[in-house]
């Protein structure tokens, strides 16, 4: 009884924590076309992005089609590759010495990326940035370690399930911050500040510092400690993140893995090129993309924030995950031959909705599959799986986008996903006792 207002408090300490550094996160999402002709009529002729320019070129045979989604997504593979090196890291450091102190140290070092953005006037500063966020953006591992601290086998799925509506309201919200963020250059008030370093996303990056400063004197004030110490293991795992990919805790754990790096390689493929669909397809407008985002976002939240807690406790994760990922594969082939924009909106509805299902309830089976005084490692490595496939699935989606078109590239991300469906049937039926 004495531990129920701690374990409540904690759960909402983790959700606020979860929801802030996903908002702070996303906020860059809308900004990446103008971020990219911002920065190539600065820094297009020489330096980094001008080498990188130059690889796109060999890649790409020179077209200027591409530059824009692998500009992109090279942005965003740099901070997924970063998780995925540290997230395992940042899990077993937490396994050893407690969630709190190493969720101090990553909220830390993610205000101080934000700061870095905040005076990336040249490009190279802007790839610092990324890289030290996505490398503190393993902190979402030990956010999510928490919360099996304070759940029990039994309601595991509806604590992950919290987890997931954090990062479906962050989804949401960060975007349009961004968004509206994004029309207030400083440079516009006063031109000298360029010299400093400010650029015309420094707004924007303001508000991020802002968000993880909060983020930090919320963790610091009212994080109460879900790990104690004596059941802390001893954290001797290997830290290489490939090696502790196949080296996994038990087989469950290695299938489950598995499962997930195929779905989500796949989902954040077609997640990602989404928004060139819309324009390909339907001539979307920047406000036609973000009212779709917004409505793949709001389904999340209803899925993972109330449907998927009362759903997995009455059949089981692992049924519920299968149900999910089934739901994605047919939402991905129903948007490989969507003609009208209704046919669109079912497809999105199927794919939002099955995602919604599956990844808090593949995330619960690791964490019960895992022992006790490895939550932390096991779920670092499962988030640092779900970068990895975040690291190459945009880039691979997107290069299949332009070369093959968007039906052939939707068929074949049902295709993956259907392989994740076969796996998850191996699953063992997870002990609760």
């Amino acid at each position: 009884m004495e531990q129920s207002p701690k374990k409540s408090l904690s759960l909402g300490v983790i959700f606020l924590t979860i929801f802030i550094d996903l908002v702070g996160f996303s906020v860059i999402f809308p900004l990446f076309p103008s971020m990219l002709d911002y920065y190539l009529e600065l820094d297009g002729q020489h330096g980094i992005l001008a080498w990188i320019l130059e690889q796109l070129a060999r890649v790409t045979d020179g077209s200027d089609r591409f530059t824009p989604v692998l500009f992109g997504g090279i942005l965003g593979s740099l901070y997924a590759a970063l998780q995925f090196v540290f997230a395992p890291i940042w899990g077993s450091l937490s396994d050893r010495i407690g969630r709190r102190s190493v969720l101090l140290m990553t909220t830390a070092g993610t205000f101080l990326s934000y700061f870095v953005w905040l005076f990336a006037g040249n490009f190279a500063l802007l790839i610092v940035a990324r890289l030290l966020g996505g490398a503190m953006a393993g902190n979402l591992s030990v956010a999510t370690a928490a919360v099996a601290d304070v759940t029990t086998k039994e309601n595991r799925s509806k604590g992950m399930g919290m987890v997931g509506a954090a990062f479906g309201l962050g989804f949401v919200v960060g975007p349009a911050i961004g968004g509206v963020c994004a029309m207030f250059n400083p440079l516009d008030w006063n031109p000298g500040l360029a010299t400093a370093g400010i650029n015309p996303f420094s707004t924007v990056a303001l508000v991020a510092c802002a968000l993880s400063l909060v983020n930090i004197l919320w963790v610091r004030s009212r994080f109460v400690e879900s790990l104690p110490p004596e059941k802390r293991g001893e954290g001797t795992q290997s830290r290489n993140p490939l090696k502790r990919i196949f080296q996994p805790q038990s087989r469950a754990v290695l299938r489950t893995n598995i499962a997930y790096l195929i779905f989500i390689f796949a989902f954040s493929g077609m997640e990602f090129t989404l928004s060139f669909l819309g324009v390909q397809r339907f001539g979307y407008s920047p406000v036609d993309i973000t009212l779709m985002m917004v409505f793949i976002g709001f389904i999340l939240i209803l899925v993972q924030g109330g449907i998927v807690r009362r759903l997995a406790p009455k059949i089981g994760e692992k049924a519920t995950a299968l149900g999910g990922l089934t739901l994605v594969a047919i939402g991905l082939a129903l948007l490989s031959q969507a003609e009208t924009q209704g046919a669109l909106y079912v497809g999105l509805a199927f794919m939002a909705f099955g995602s919604g299902l599956s990844i808090p309830t593949l995330t619960s089976l690791v964490s019960l599959y895992a022992k006790p005084e490895e939550q932390g490692a096991a779920l670092g490595v499962f988030r640092s799986i779900g970068s990895l496939g975040r690291a190459v699935g945009p880039i691979t989606a997107s290069l299949i986008f332009w070369w093959y078109g968007s039906d052939m590239l939707y068929l074949i991300g049902a295709a993956i996903v259907a392989a994740s469906v076969v796996l998850c049937l191996r699953l063992p039926k997870p002990a609760k006792s």
